[in-house]
């Protein structure tokens, strides 16, 4: 593991993983690397169960869930940006950061609301049968529950822009108070090659810096996993109502 990201998602991570698999520094692990792959996501419920354990006995398998990749940004990494800080101590360590009121925007558009789904009185319920039917899905959803909502939200989706900002301005200030100035760079992809490839001792390519609409893409990899998800649900319902009106027709016949 060479470089690390410390910032949240949606702090311009997906343009940032292009541009360092761009210098050599990948593949770089992402959550979408998660989304495209949702087995992946049981790695990272060993490695909270790790994390979390009082004794501190188990070690996180970073090897295993790092295995193939040379940097890592955005969730669910991030939520273990102490950890990996620490169990990795030549790595370069990037935090990447933009306006918190304008991150919230967008988180609210895309992770928050994938969140807020999953305590939907209706739609909680059918993600988490179709979990039990497809156990990989499941382990994502319980993944982004466990990892996302309570490592970095403390387990509240409430409190709206004021709160969400707030914690943001936080998790950048513990970053920079934790991590020595020399292995750390506060970035904002906004400003480009220089201060990515001055930090990393690297020459600039002669192309643009990597600009990719990762909301667009968190919406068509979620698309499809909860077509992923709803498809054996609605298969599963339609078997089950076609047994009950069977079974109706049958005792409706069989009546003397």
């Amino acid at each position: 593991m060479r470089v690390i990201g410390v910032g949240f998602g949606r702090t311009g991570t997906a343009s940032l993983r292009i541009a360092l698999e761009r210098l050599g520094y990948g593949p770089c692990y992402h959550m979408l690397s998660v989304m495209e792959k949702p087995s992946r996501a049981r790695g990272w419920l060993a490695a909270a169960k790790a994390a979390d354990a009082a004794d501190g006995a188990i070690d996180p398998p970073w090897e295993e869930i790092f295995d193939g990749f040379d940097s890592t940004l955005d969730w669910p990494g991030v939520a273990f940006w102490r950890e990996l800080v620490e169990a990795y101590p030549d790595a370069r360590v990037v935090l990447t950061v933009r306006d918190p009121y304008r991150w919230h925007r967008s988180m609210d558009a895309t992770i928050l609301r994938a969140l807020r789904q999953a305590e939907h009185p209706v739609i909680g319920p059918l993600m988490r049968f179709g979990g039990r039917l497809r156990p990989d899905m499941g382990a994502f959803f319980a993944m982004t529950e466990r990892v996302v909502l309570h490592r970095s939200f403390r387990g509240d989706l409430g409190g709206g822009a004021e709160r969400f900002a707030r914690l943001f301005e936080e998790h950048t200030a513990e970053v920079i108070a934790a991590v020595p100035a020399d292995r750390l760079l506060v970035l904002e992809v906004a400003d480009g090659w220089k201060p990515l490839c001055d930090f990393l001792g690297t020459t600039p390519p002669d192309e643009p810096f990597p600009h990719v609409n990762d909301q667009e893409e968190f919406a068509r990899i979620s698309g499809a996993q909860r077509r992923k998800v709803m498809t054996p649900v609605l298969a599963t319902a339609a078997v089950g109502a076609a047994a009950l009106t069977a079974a109706a027709l049958l005792r409706r016949h069989l009546r003397p």
